[in-house]
Formats: structure tokens, C-alpha cells, sequence
């Protein structure tokens, strides 16, 4: 098995993925002190701020405090992905986005209120960065206790959970919100929240193998995702997508339909389509294998209806709820 945790200090970006690379610490006052709010994990760097204001569901801009300056920085939280807002206003009534990104706003905006607008930030490696934000914990004081609004987003099901390489200390509470979140229905995972979509009724299911026979790198193909179909009807798929936590996504062709009680594959790689094996195109892995340590990684392939309604996933690994292991590789 070849463990793939992307490392905060690598240099290369895959293009229109959230990569993780170098980013200048601000040069406010820093402490160091343990990364979750109730004071367990290890330990984090920390610093302190005033938003100006939330950009979207999972970026804010944070004045830091001791910097020197008046000049905020865009703070990306740590592990948590909301779905994407394409029209910004302070106005919330004139945004827009994906299903479910408006409100992932709407929520963090509130919490931030809550909180009097004051954020403690925390990170276990200060150059930790998304696109040229740093990446940080982000935790608003509210009736006198520090809330982590990453945790918050998830519970409530208004974000995914994203795990980067090298800041672990949230994924045990992080994957564990997220799944209740799905098991409860809530938000991302209502099925019909956006709407009545096309086959509503038909029972899916979605398997990812994250774990390619061999070395992942060398044998992309090996890493798929199955789409099941449950009903006794074909089920189209032209317009559907799918995604992992990230912002990599693969849209199913016009003519794409699961036969009645089979399943339709989508590959990492490139190869040939045909009926029922598609290919996403990737040139390096898309899922990153779990571990069972203290550093509990993670992730999940996620198929969205043509609204934005999520219709199947499968969160990796298991932590409540667990099926049987998945049938082997076709």
C-alpha cells in the first residue's frame, strides 16, 4: 500500500486542485499552544484577529493582530470544504454559488458575529497554505468558549471534510462530524435539498477504491469509483458529477447510463471509454489512502445530481454506521 499524504512543504500544484504549498508566515505575534480549542491535541502555532470580512463558506479576511499592519489576510479554514460561491456581495441576498455554498456563508457570517468578530487561528506548521492563503483553524469565542467553525460547518453538513498532508490535528473530530452529518440527512447530505431531481427515487450507491494494486502513482486506472444502480430502471447520468473533497471533479458525457442493477465505473486515468468504464484523466492520484494513527486521514468520492443535489458517496474510512467491505476490483 502506498500511502499518499501530500506534503505542506512540496512545491508542484495540480492544476485546478486546492493545493498545498509554501505560503510567507504573517509576521504577527505568535504562541504556541495545543491546535484544538479544548485544549486537547498537539501542539499549534497561534494567532489572533479581527474578520472583516467572510469571503465564503470555508475563506475569511482577518486582520492579524501585532503584524504591523491594517492590511487583512485571506485565511483558508483548515480541512473543511465548502461547496464553491461564484457571485460575492456583502449583500446576502445578491450571492450565488453551488447548492449549499450560500448558506455555508450565511453560517460562518453568523458564527463570526457570535463571536464578536474576534478569531483565534491556529496551524501546526505556519507555511501551510491553499492557493496563496494560509490555512489555519479558525475558532470564534462564543458565551466565553472557543468554537472551532470548521467543526460547526461539518456538523451541519454545509462542508466537506478535506484533509491536507501535513495539519492532521482535526481529521478524528472532523471525519467523525462529517459522518454524523450524513447519517442525520443534514444540508449536503439532503438528497433533495436543491430540488426534485431526475430519478429521485432510485436507490444509488457510490464505492471509491482509493487503493490501487501496486504503487498508486504507477497504476492510476487502479483507483475508481462505481457508481451503483439499485433499481430495476436505467438510470442517465449525462450531467451528473463527481468529486472528491477537493475541487477535482469529473462531469459524466451525454449517452453515460447505469444499467438496471449494475454499475457504471469512472477511472482516475486515461484509457478508452466504453459503456460502463469512464475515464477522469487525472495524471496523479485523486484519493489519498486512510491511516489508522493519531493522524486519521482520510477522504470521500462524492456523486452530485445535475441541481447539486448530493445523491451517493462514501466517506473513507468508515467511522460510524460501517458496511461491509466493498466487493473487489472488475
Amino acid at each position: 500500500m502506498l500511502v499518499r499524504l501530500a506534503s505542506l512543504l512540496g512545491t508542484a500544484a495540480v492544476a485546478g486542485v486546492l493545493a498545498v504549498v509554501p505560503a510567507a508566515p504573517a509576521a504577527a505575534a505568535v504562541v504556541t499552544a495545543p491546535c484544538l480549542p479544548d485544549g486537547a491535541g498537539p501542539m499549534c502555532q497561534v494567532w489572533t484577529g479581527k474578520v472583516v470580512r467572510v469571503n465564503d463558506g470555508d475563506t475569511l479576511s482577518v486582520d492579524l493582530a501585532g503584524d504591523g499592519t491594517g492590511t487583512p489576510r485571506s485565511i483558508r479554514l483548515i480541512n473543511a470544504q465548502a461547496m464553491e460561491q461564484t457571485v460575492y456581495s456583502s449583500v446576502p441576498q445578491r450571492r450565488r454559488g453551488e447548492c449549499h455554498s450560500v448558506a455555508a456563508t450565511a453560517r460562518l457570517e453568523q458564527l463570526v458575529k457570535a463571536g464578536g468578530g474576534q478569531v483565534r487561528l491556529t496551524a501546526q506548521h505556519a507555511a501551510s497554505s491553499s492557493r496563496n492563503r494560509p490555512l489555519r483553524s479558525v475558532a470564534v469565542r462564543i458565551n466565553g468558549v472557543w468554537r472551532d467553525v470548521g467543526l460547526d460547518l461539518l456538523r451541519h453538513g454545509l462542508a466537506l471534510w478535506q484533509p491536507f498532508g501535513g495539519e492532521w490535528a482535526w481529521n478524528p473530530q472532523y471525519r467523525v462530524a462529517q459522518a454524523q452529518a450524513a447519517r442525520d440527512g443534514r444540508n449536503i447530505f439532503d438528497a433533495d435539498t436543491c430540488g426534485t431531481g431526475p430519478a429521485q427515487r432510485s436507490p444509488l450507491a457510490v464505492v471509491v477504491n482509493y487503493d490501487a494494486e501496486g504503487a498508486d502513482d504507477r497504476n492510476l486506472n487502479g483507483e475508481w469509483v462505481r457508481v451503483e444502480n439499485r433499481s430495476d430502471a436505467a438510470l442517465p447520468l449525462a450531467g451528473w458529477w463527481v468529486r472528491d473533497s477537493a475541487l477535482r471533479r469529473y462531469t459524466f458525457p451525454k449517452g453515460t447510463v447505469v444499467p438496471a442493477r449494475d454499475a457504471v465505473y469512472l477511472h482516475v486515468g486515461s484509457g478508452t471509454p466504453t459503456a460502463t468504464h469512464k475515464f477522469w484523466g487525472l495524471t496523479a492520484p485523486a484519493f489519498d489512502n486512510p491511516t489508522s494513527d493519531a493522524e486519521a486521514h482520510g477522504d470521500g468520492a462524492y456523486l452530485f445530481d445535475p441541481q447539486g443535489d448530493l445523491r451517493g458517496w462514501m466517506q473513507y474510512p468508515c467511522v460510524l454506521s460501517c458496511p461491509a467491505a466493498p466487493a473487489g476490483r472488475r
